[in-house]
């Protein structure tokens, strides 16, 4: 890691200072550290191919959205002239100028990546990503007429000069810088944006017979061309009467951080509508471009997109790393990872553990909690809860937050069912989720359409959690089925990420429900919950009420025992709370997937802490919080991780497992598991990087393989 971390860290006699700045690691950097974990996935020779190249152009564009959101705020932090600092002791342009080295290394570390292995790999496999040079006869031929017929009518070039002004450059664009001469000798600039939102940025060459497979599927090379190497070899349809003297193509990034005036806003809907309008227009963070254009080029650009020069970096090669994600869809399976079909977990299946037929999913939370591990278990029980809701003459209403649903989402269609059937559906559907603004808009204005209370979210916070209420007549009275989880309700990427997700029908946790749904939707102020953890109204003080607890355990010679699992440690109170806890002689085990700014293993301060980062297959995004309690265990599930924006400045929810046996299931089944990974796992060193752990004379232990394997009947 960069600069913040030669500072020396404290190990002195004296009780040491636990806010002094040498204990926290700088969260932008540590962001970037990750980005090295998933970078070396994409170097690790034992992941298939496609997989590895998958997991390149995952770097791609997880950089991109780091340009786009942190490097922006940075910038608006400098250019406000803010010279606090952060709890890790730098100041804005300290940290910006060790990020824009850390970044230089990681892309120019990505195109060695791409160029020296994957790239002469995906050959010898008979994937061919050519450079147009490499074209023969019949390949140019292909692509002329696919150029003449498909990318000709969609391009228009665009001069610069007194009579037009500099063209506009959209986010993530791929464009062409073009140098043109008339016949008087004086030279032009020209711009045009490849267009890889409307064409594909591989452009697919027709396949040939190669040599056989090793799985013995048909014997088909696969040949692709660069999009804009196609147009540069034609460039001089666009600028007939001139020559053409030189072609660079370049690549820029946006602040795409919409600040959103809340408080001045008369419709929330259509202010996000046109805080997504104007988020192409933001300032450019980064821009990417070629070691080899020339710097007159590059000064033309700086100057009229108004860039800093530190802003620019140059690469060898590949620009729009992101973009090789097409290449992942080849049906080439025997360069991917086997296919894996999820189970059902065992309350939901049939009388004999098999079916045919599955249970009532209402009788079946009756029985008792059901807890979900995705991917490896189903996401289907969570939309047939919400079906079974929408079609059972006995549910009267169904609550539901939902903050990202994907594409053709089928807890939608559920949610529309019921309208349908007459039931009362409230959603509360967040405008302000990253990225997925216009996704939630188009939702929200089509379940309004149809009759479903929409709500957008509470003022000036983020609603995170993940929550979905059924209230059902039964008997005289009526009862509660809740369904809570650590993940998003979208079917596409249950696929893709872990989390876990439990239904239940716990009278009190029901109650909370109902309170939270009025908190959300109407004006309560109510700041008490029976069971659920929820922020911003109690969640940081029970979280560390527990935490304290457990300390207390410690100090009195008892056993102490935190395992804490989350996608990012920021918040310098938690953090503090823990090296407390280490110092008293709590055991500290903590599974970071991401950012972690606490330094482990720092004598007097942490030294009973480890941090452990699991990337692999699937994106690690469960919530976990352990204590053990003087050997009453607790476990806490959900939304939130341990940053101020989660804590402080969203709607999060926490909820308890209950049940002793699924209680010690995630103990031993899980969180051991991940603690134990010895092939996927990185361990986390005090000055902030991270050393892969290796079995050595253990068994190698893949925890994600583990529990793709582990039998249906664990859970008893």
């Amino acid at each position: 890691m960069p600069e913040s971390s030669d500072n020396p860290i404290p190990t002195t006699e004296a009780k040491p200072d636990l806010l002094s700045p040498q204990l926290y690691l700088n969260r932008e950097l540590s962001l970037l550290e990750f980005q090295i974990r998933v970078l070396e996935e994409a170097e690790d020779e034992t992941n298939p191919l496609l997989d590895r190249v998958k997991f390149l152009s995952i770097v791609g564009s997880n950089m991109d959205e780091f340009f786009m959101v942190r490097v922006s705020g940075l910038r608006k932090q400098i250019e406000s002239g803010v010279y606090t600092t952060g709890p890790d002791g730098l100041i804005p342009a300290e940290n910006m100028a060790s990020v824009r080295k850390f970044s230089q290394q990681i892309m120019s570390r990505s195109r060695v990546c791409w160029n020296n292995t994957l790239f002469p790999a995906l050959r010898k496999e008979g994937i061919f990503v050519l450079d147009y040079k490499e074209l023969n006869e019949k390949q140019r031929q292909t692509v002329k007429e696919y150029f003449d017929n498909v990318i000709f009518p969609v391009i228009t070039p665009l001069a610069f000069d007194p009579g037009h002004p500099f063209p506009h450059i959209s986010n993530l664009s791929l464009n062409l810088a073009v140098i043109v001469r008339n016949a008087k000798g004086k030279e032009h600039f020209a711009r045009i944006k490849v267009p890889t939102s409307l064409l594909p940025r591989l452009v697919p060459i027709k396949r040939s017979s190669g040599a056989s497979r090793r799985d013995g599927t048909p014997p088909h090379n696969h040949y692709f061309v660069w999009i804009e190497q196609v147009i540069a070899a034609n460039i001089d349809v666009f600028f007939p009467g001139m020559t053409v003297v030189g072609v660079h193509p370049f690549r820029v990034t946006r602040d795409a951080d919409m600040e959103i005036q809340e408080l001045e806003a008369e419709d929330l809907l259509e202010t996000m509508e046109q805080s997504v309008r104007q988020r192409r227009f933001g300032s450019i963070t980064r821009m990417t471009i070629n070691n080899d254009m020339p710097e007159y080029i590059r000064e033309i650009l700086i100057e009229n997109l108004e860039i800093d020069r530190n802003d620019v970096y140059a690469v060898d090669g590949l620009l729009g790393i992101s973009d090789l994600m097409a290449l992942f869809q080849i049906d080439r399976h025997d360069l991917k990872e086997l296919p894996f079909k999820p189970k059902m977990p065992p309350p939901l299946l049939g009388g004999n553990g098999n079916g045919p037929n599955p249970p009532n999913i209402f009788a079946a939370i009756r029985q008792g909690d059901i807890l979900l591990h995705h991917p490896y278990e189903s996401f289907s029980p969570v939309i047939d809860f919400l079906k079974a809701a929408a079609r059972d003459p006995d549910v009267l209403a169904i609550k539901q937050t939902l903050y990202r649903v994907g594409r053709k989402p089928p807890v939608v269609d559920a949610l529309l069912e019921a309208v349908q059937n007459g039931k009362q559906v409230a959603v509360l559907l967040e405008l302000k989720a990253r990225f997925d603004e216009e996704s939630n808009i188009g939702w929200a204005r089509m379940l309004e359409k149809e009759g479903v209370h929409v709500i957008y979210g509470l003022l000036g916070l983020k609603t995170h959690s993940k929550i979905a209420l059924v209230v059902r007549k039964e008997g005289d009275g009526i009862r509660r089925y809740i369904h809570l989880a650590t993940g998003n309700y979208n079917a596409l990427t249950a696929t893709l990420y872990e989390d876990l997700g439990m239904f239940t029908s716990d009278e009190e946790i029901g109650a909370d429900a109902t309170d939270l749904f009025n908190y959300l939707t109407g004006y309560s102020t109510k700041e008490d919950y029976r069971k659920l953890l929820v922020a911003p109204v109690n969640l940081r003080s029970r979280l560390e009420s527990l935490v304290c607890r457990e300390i207390e355990h410690a100090s009195k010679g008892r056993k102490g025992h935190l395992i804490f699992k989350a996608n990012a440690l920021v918040d310098p109170q938690i953090i503090q709370l823990l090296y407390e806890a280490s110092q008293a002689g709590v055991k500290v085990e903590l599974l970071i997937r991401g950012i972690c700014c606490l330094r482990p293993g720092i004598k007097g301060v942490s030294e009973n802490i480890t941090v452990t980062s699991i990337v692999g297959r699937f994106l690690e995004h469960s919530r976990i919080y352990y204590f053990y309690n003087n050997g009453a265990e607790e476990i806490y599930l959900g939304s939130a991780d341990l940053m101020p924006r989660n804590i402080d400045r969203r709607v999060e929810v926490l909820f308890p497992v209950q049940k002793p046996g699924m209680i010690r299931h995630i103990r031993e089944n899980i969180l051991d598991i991940y603690l134990n990974d010895n092939v996927k796992a990185r361990r986390m060193l005090a000055d902030g990087t991270y050393e892969r752990l290796k079995p050595g004379t253990k068994p190698p232990l893949n925890s994600q393989t583990w529990f793709m394997k582990m039998p249906q009947s664990r859970l008893k």
